[in-house]
């Protein structure tokens, strides 16, 4: 990485509005887990000997939570929804999956290190910090506390088809039910008729 941690906070915070405990735990997750990959700065277009930085687009992560330490992962990695880079899965959990799209496995499978806020690291940061209200302790102690009293690490294999890779361009399929136009195989197949996944019954809405 070529920014330290407090350049990353500053990042971390004009991006998503404010500083949090939260967005510290998501700035320094990406840290680790780049340190770990061996990743450079993906952020970074050019190296400072005019190549493209093969680095750059060399991450996907899937994020377990949609809070504040999402978009902190997002500000380190330089992952984005938009580029297909950053995947929810909302878990509910403090926890994010780095798959190296450099490190194939067997058939569509990568791998990646999948690292978990510990619960016990807010007890510590009030053993730390006492005197402190909560969001204090853990701002504070977040930022000192070593990798291995914040987080756990696992070695973890992901299945990623050509359909999920930024800068997949697939078959745009039309759903047949609503007309509306379909990308990334986001679609079921029934009885030989393509409907999208909302006409499937996957709507989080209903009309007024």
């Amino acid at each position: 990485m070529g920014m330290g941690l407090d350049e990353l906070l500053q990042e971390a915070e004009v991006a998503h509005g404010h500083l949090c405990a939260g967005q510290v735990l998501g700035v320094r997750m990406a840290m680790l887990a780049m340190r770990e990959l061996g990743v450079g700065d993906p952020r970074v277009r050019v190296l400072e000997s005019g190549a493209l930085n093969p680095d750059r687009k060399r991450l996907v992560t899937f994020v377990e939570i949609d809070r504040c330490a999402t978009d902190a992962i997002g500000v380190v990695t330089g992952c984005r929804v938009g580029k297909r880079a950053l995947k929810l899965r909302d878990f509910g959990k403090m926890a994010a999956t780095f798959v190296d799209l450099y490190a194939k496995l067997e058939g569509d499978e990568y791998k990646g290190l999948r690292v978990v806020a510990l619960e016990s690291s807010k007890g510590r940061a009030k053993e730390l910090y006492p005197e402190l209200e909560k969001n204090a302790q853990q701002m504070k102690a977040y930022r000192e506390m070593p990798d291995d009293e914040l987080f756990a690490m696992q070695w973890v294999r992901v299945p990623l088809p050509a359909s999920e890779f930024p800068g997949y361009k697939g078959e745009r399929v039309v759903c047949a039910s609503c007309g509306e136009g379909v990308n990334f195989d986001r679609f079921v197949e029934r009885d030989g008729v393509r409907v999208c996944l909302g006409c499937a019954g996957g709507e989080y809405y209903r009309a007024l």
